[in-house]
């Protein structure tokens, strides 16, 4: 997620005198860390590509394992890591880094509804930046409906229509592959009639 830390492994307990380590990054193979045990050389190279390193890399000067810190979306991709001393040796690692994210809203669409209505209408929304996410309504531990995004920036939104005497708990919830988010509704709070007073148009609760 980002902001956390990555730590590349290269399964050495101990670098060997012999040992010249790479560190590459991308589809460029751009040189982003080198070890030369011998010459003792640790360097990382913070200005490539595009910066998107700078003061983020550090090596571990025992094994070599190469930590990213404070991550972002932009160091998603492919790290390469080549050891060359008695044999060489290749890995490959891939990095996936997701956004946090935020906290989905639950708004009446209609802001109210006549009188002789027994139903609310009901949207539950979040504008992302990020991808690989989905937005789900629920019923207890029930999935109602659920839309997904793969792009980044893009505004997800989801109706649902509830009884005011609807008395099954109900939630929306915003998920990627490793967190989410999730609001409850409080039927009471949103879904209101035109002859009864000033709906509250958004009510959130993030667990």
């Amino acid at each position: 997620m980002e902001g956390d830390s990555v730590t590349l492994n290269t399964d050495l307990t101990e670098i060997r005198e012999r040992d010249d380590i790479l560190w590459k990054f991308g589809a460029n193979n751009s040189l982003i860390a080198k070890i030369k045990k011998k010459q003792q050389i640790f360097s990382t190279y913070d200005d490539v590509p595009d910066g998107r390193f700078r003061d983020r890399l550090k090596l571990d000067d025992q094994t070599g394992s190469l930590i990213i810190t404070n991550t972002t979306t932009e160091h998603a991709g492919d790290y390469q890591l080549l050891i060359s001393g008695g044999e060489l040796t290749s890995k490959t690692f891939s990095v996936s880094v997701y956004a946090r994210l935020p906290v989905p809203l639950i708004s009446n669409s209609s802001q109210c509804s006549s009188s002789s209505s027994s139903s609310c209408s009901l949207v539950c929304s979040s504008v992302l930046n990020v991808s690989d996410a989905t937005l789900s309504w629920y019923k207890g531990i029930s999935v109602l409906s659920s839309i997904s995004v793969c792009d980044l920036s893009i505004s997800l939104s989801l109706p649902l229509e509830v009884e005011y005497q609807d008395k099954n708990t109900y939630s929306c919830v915003l998920n990627n592959p490793i967190s989410n988010q999730t609001t409850h509704l409080d039927i009471n709070t949103l879904c209101h009639t035109c002859a009864g007073t000033t709906a509250l148009m958004i009510y959130s609760q993030c667990l």
